[in-house]
């Protein structure tokens, strides 16, 4: 790298992505990402080529920020390339539970950003499971999980974590705080979920129309009119009026999907 007075002073340095590569700069030590293409029926290799061994910090550290930094970038085929070679290492060195199930998350994220919605669905219910044994039911950590999980299944139509999210949110709430960023999400995905079910009864509409009009007002509020969560949460409240008024006259409607 040819340092100019305007070259980034950070400790770690993500370098502009040319020819398929992607390199990671931390004191003179490089983490090359290269993708080679076979032949079918193999899948696609990725190789990472580091000269220090796998228990090193400053490797892992690199690998970790280069997957992030990949993620961050919108290129989610490397990130996700990084991601998985790294959390294979980290099973390898005998890391923390703890940092397994956030590699998983993580993880996870970048399967939903693929649109491999079956992938994320499958690896959040792994980290939802194992935060649930390792913190217990109450703990910050397991609830972001279950928000997470109930996020994936919602994504995929499936409606059975409603029963989940009826008693998760009582607590969320007393344990993160009425207006905490997380709190508001499981709120707003389960009264997604429950005016997206098209098993929803006349009641579960009415419910799910009032807890999103309330949920709307706060959540402008505390993430900006502009946030993603915040225009899906406007685009499900038009839609579970719309849903409600027409359930009301006796009729049946489809609605814009989030």
């Amino acid at each position: 790298m040819r340092a100019t007075e305007h070259t980034p002073r950070d400790r770690f340095y993500l370098l502009e992505r040319r020819h398929g590569r992607a390199e990671i700069v931390e004191r003179g030590v490089v983490v090359l990402v290269e993708r080679h293409r076979v032949s079918p029926p193999h899948p696609e290799r990725e190789f990472i080529t580091l000269g220090r061994p796998e228990t090193d910090i400053a490797r892992r550290m690199a690998i970790s920020c280069l997957g992030n930094g990949l993620s961050e970038a919108g290129h989610y085929e490397d990130a996700l390339s990084v991601q998985e070679a790294e959390l294979a290492m980290e099973r390898r060195r005998g890391a923390s539970e703890e940092s397994i199930l956030d590699m998983q998350g993580n993880l996870a994220g970048t399967y939903r950003s693929l649109g491999r919605l079956d992938d994320c669905l499958r690896t959040q219910r792994d980290v939802y499971s194992g935060k649930l044994k390792l913190y217990g039911g109450e703990h910050r950590e397991t609830l972001v999980a279950i928000s997470n999980y109930a996020y994936c299944l919602l994504n995929l139509s499936r409606f059975e974590a409603k029963s989940l999210l009826r008693r998760t949110i009582p607590v969320a709430r007393r344990v993160l705080g009425e207006n905490h960023p997380e709190a508001l999400k499981m709120r707003g995905i389960y009264a997604m979920t429950l005016h997206e079910d098209p098993s929803a009864t006349l009641d579960d509409l009415r419910e799910a129309a009032t807890t999103l009009e309330d949920t709307e007002r706060t959540v402008r509020r505390v993430f900006g009119c502009e946030h993603p969560f915040t225009v899906e949460i406007g685009t499900s409240l038009r839609n579970s009026r719309t849903v409600l008024r027409a359930r009301e006259d006796g009729k049946r409607v489809k609605f814009v999907k989030h």
